[in-house]
Formats: structure tokens, C-alpha cells, sequence
């Protein structure tokens, strides 16, 4: 187990670029962990269910529940000083609470359980925002569930560092250069 290492969760509504600079992130050698709720609206959409999320909210949220829990479990496994995930765990009852669904009280467990050390924000930004198969929420939405996930990391007294508009290079600059600072 890694005592010492830091955990480093991107967080933002859906469309505001926090794939693209996990992925920016790996070129330059970090350790990341990938969003999970891709691979469950996937395997949803190969057994026929279009949206998993809207049509069994609690089901896909406990789905995405299991999945950060086994991720954050396999990084405290590796040897790495940073680790960087796609969204932390806080996220799920994030979006119970932005769909005024109800969920059981091991989310709120959960994400005082397992937690982690530093939360870049990545604000809406209508300029890169883009719909798929698997992100389906409007712009609006998007700014929504963005309020939503912000009160969710501040009742938990995380500190939260907004990554300014950018370029890939940029924005993924910032972070590592913050984590000099902050860490």
C-alpha cells in the first residue's frame, strides 16, 4: 500500500474536457484511472438498454459506485507517487442529487471513506462542449450537473482548484505545475 501517494480527482460537468487531459496526462507518463460510467453505459447499450442512467438511475449509480471503489483500491496497490482519476467518488450522489434520486447512505459513506487529496475543476465550457453514445446532456445540463458536483466536493471540505480555458497543453500544464505547488 502507497501511504504517500496522491490521489488527484478531475471533476466537471459532462463536455468540459476532463477526458482529453487524462489522457494528455498519460502521454507525459501519470498513472490514470478512466472514467467509469463509459464502460457501464457500453455494456447497458450492448444488452439493449439505450441509457442505463435514466432508466435505473440507483442501478447504473451503484454500478459507478463499485467501479471508482475498486479503482481507488487498485491504486493504493500500485507504486506511484500520483495518481490521477476521471471523477471521484463524491461524483455519484453528485448526480442523485442533481436527478432528485434518492440513494442509500453507503454513497455518503463512501465518499468519506475513500478520499483524496486534490480536486481540479474543470468549469462548462460551451466551445468544446460535444454530445455522444455515451454523454447525451446538453450544454444546460452540463452546467447543472456542474453545481451539483461542486457541492458535493465542498460539503466534504475538499479544496478545489479551477483549471483556467485553454489548450490541451495548457490546461494539462497548469495541473502539473499546481501539483508542485499544492502537494
Amino acid at each position: 500500500m502507497q501511504n504517500n501517494q496522491q490521489k488527484i480527482v478531475l471533476i466537471g460537468g459532462p463536455g468540459t474536457g476532463k477526458t482529453t487531459i487524462i489522457n494528455a496526462l498519460k502521454t507525459k507518463g501519470y498513472h490514470c484511472f478512466d472514467e467509469v460510467s463509459r464502460a457501464v453505459t457500453l455494456k447497458a447499450q450492448q444488452q439493449g438498454i439505450e441509457q442505463l442512467f435514466l432508466t435505473e438511475p440507483l442501478l447504473f449509480s451503484e454500478m459507478l459506485l463499485k467501479g471508482r471503489e475498486e479503482q481507488y483500491i487498485a491504486a493504493e496497490q500500485l507504486t506511484k507517487d500520483l495518481v490521477f482519476f476521471d471523477r471521484g467518488i463524491p461524483d455519484v450522489h453528485a448526480y442523485m442529487n442533481y436527478f432528485k434520486t434518492d440513494f442509500p447512505s453507503v454513497f455518503l459513506e463512501k465518499s468519506k471513506q475513500y478520499t483524496y487529496n486534490l480536486i481540479f475543476h474543470f468549469s462548462p465550457w460551451k466551445e468544446i462542449h460535444t454530445t455522444d453514445n455515451e454523454r447525451y446532456e446538453t450544454f444546460e445540463e452540463s452546467i447543472a450537473i456542474d453545481t451539483y458536483l461542486l457541492q458535493a466536493y465542498a460539503d466534504l471540505k475538499y479544496k478545489i482548484i479551477n483549471v483556467p480555458f485553454g489548450t490541451v497543453d495548457e490546461r494539462t500544464n497548469f495541473i502539473i505545475h499546481s501539483l508542485s505547488c499544492d502537494l
